[in-house]
C-alpha cells in the first residue's frame, strides 16, 4: 500500500500542476496561439493533452519509484524533480499567459538542463525511473524547437 501511495501521490501532483497550468493558458491557446507563425512540424492541438497526460504519468511514476527506493540520492533527486516541475509550470505562464516566447524560451532552456540532469542522475539509482523520463526529455527538446521557431518568426 505504501508503494502505491508513493507512486500515486506524485502522479496526482504532476497532473495537478498540468491542470493548473492549463487554466492559465487556455485563453491564449484560443485567442493568441492560432495566429502565430509556427513550424510545419507543429502537431495539431489535440496531440498536446494526450502527450502531456502520458508524460505526467511517466514523470510521477519515475519520482514515485525514487521516493520508495532506499537510496541516499533520494533527497537530491526529489529536489531536482521539484525544481524542474516548477520550471515546467512557469513555462506555461511565461509563454502563454504572458504571451512572451522569449521568456518562455529562456525558461525552457533551463528546463532542458534540469530534465536532462534528472534523467541521467535517476538512471543509476533506478533504471526504470530514468527511462520513464525519456518521453518527457524528448518532448521538451521538441518543445524547445517549437518555442525557438515561434520566437524567431513572430
Amino acid at each position: 500500500m505504501r508503494k502505491i501511495l508513493s507512486i500515486f501521490l506524485p502522479i496526482l501532483i504532476c497532473f495537478s500542476v498540468g491542470l493548473t497550468a492549463s487554466y492559465f493558458q487556455s485563453e491564449a491557446i484560443n485567442l493568441w496561439y492560432p495566429h502565430l507563425n509556427k513550424p510545419a512540424l507543429t502537431p495539431p492541438n489535440v496531440v498536446f493533452p494526450i502527450a502531456w497526460s502520458i508524460i505526467y504519468l511517466c514523470m510521477g511514476t519515475s519520482i514515485g519509484l525514487i521516493l520508495f527506493s532506499p537510496t541516499k540520492e533520494k533527497v537530491a533527486l526529489t529536489w531536482l524533480f521539484a525544481i524542474q516541475l516548477f520550471f515546467n509550470f512557469a513555462w506555461s505562464i511565461l509563454f502563454f499567459y504572458f504571451r512572451n516566447p522569449l521568456w518562455g524560451f529562456m525558461d525552457i532552456l533551463v528546463l532542458d538542463i534540469l530534465v536532462t540532469l534528472y534523467t541521467f542522475k535517476s538512471y543509476p539509482v533506478k533504471k526504470v525511473s530514468g527511462w520513464l523520463f525519456l518521453p518527457y526529455l524528448l518532448w521538451i527538446y521538441y518543445a524547445t524547437y517549437l518555442n525557438g521557431y515561434i520566437l524567431l518568426n513572430n
